[in-house]
């Protein structure tokens, strides 16, 4: 049977209430995998993968040699935490309780499999009231899935190194960098640190949602001469690099095509910038 929602849909009016409490839960999520998850230099380890029925941590290694999986399930609406040996503990999204709360319950059902310790609480503690539609929660799981395949298609074109396409618990975007050749030095916490140069190509859901695809460092008065399609705009106050909102594409019936020319047309202008 087809699906028939469409790709890039358009957004409910309940839609803007439902990311901000799943971006203050994926802070607790990520707090668990920041913990206890097998370090990446690049902090890829507490990125959250999107899957079939929402998003879910690395896995994590458990004292016993099991591992756990946390999964925020935008079919059913709960969070669930799996072992590797079949245990499954889930409680419900719908409750709208605050960051805090939920990061506490996540730790406290994460002691029971043996992890203690080692939370950096600045990173989820957050007591503002929630709320979450189910509809909502549905039509940013449909958008997940479809732009994470636009995404994943994408890279495969490329030639180079890239990272994995990931949702970021701190900025919750879903994103992924293609590295090139060009190695750039930059301050990093106080230490002169040498680092790829890189474009990240991602989707940010808060506010007015839009796509985004941003060199770093930006050239930005190469790129801002070359043109871009679909009204895709160079952006250069704050930050640098091109911006697509989501609302230039929704209900489209050529979303899927245009948002796929965006990310070749950014790459195009801007990958000859960052090579060596």
């Amino acid at each position: 049977m087809t699906d028939p929602t469409p790709f890039l849909p358009e957004l409910p009016e309940t839609w803007e209430g439902t990311p901000a409490t799943l971006h203050a839960y994926a802070h607790g999520v990520g707090a668990i995998s920041r913990a206890h998850a097998e370090a990446h230099p690049n902090w890829w380890h507490v990125g959250l993968t999107v899957k079939p029925d929402g998003l879910a941590s690395d896995p994590v290694p458990l004292p016993d040699g099991e591992s756990l999986e946390l999964l925020m399930d935008l079919r059913t609406h709960e969070v669930v935490l799996s072992t590797s040996s079949g245990d499954r503990h889930a409680f419900s999204l719908e409750a709208g309780v605050a960051g805090t709360e939920f990061a506490d319950h996540l730790i406290a059902q994460a002691a029971v499999y043996g992890l203690s310790d080692g939370y950096q609480r600045d990173k989820f503690e957050n007591d503002d009231p929630r709320s979450y539609d189910p509809a909502a929660a549905e039509t940013f799981r449909r958008i997940l899935v479809d732009v994470n395949g636009v995404f994943v298609d994408h890279i495969e074109t490329l030639k180079g190194d890239v990272s994995p396409v990931q949702v970021w618990p701190h900025g919750f975007d879903l994103a992924v960098e293609w590295f090139g050749t060009r190695v750039e030095t930059h301050e990093e916490n106080g230490t002169v640190v040498e680092a790829p140069a890189q474009l990240n190509l991602g989707f940010y859901p808060g506010g007015r949602p839009y796509f985004f695809s941003n060199p770093w460092p930006s050239e930005g008065e190469v790129l801002l001469s070359k043109p871009l399609p679909h009204g895709a705009e160079w952006h250069a106050e704050g930050w640098q690099g091109s911006i697509l909102y989501y609302d230039q594409l929704a209900g489209d019936p050529d979303a899927e095509k245009k948002l796929r020319e965006y990310a070749a047309a950014v790459f195009a202008a801007a990958a000859p910038t960052l090579l060596a």
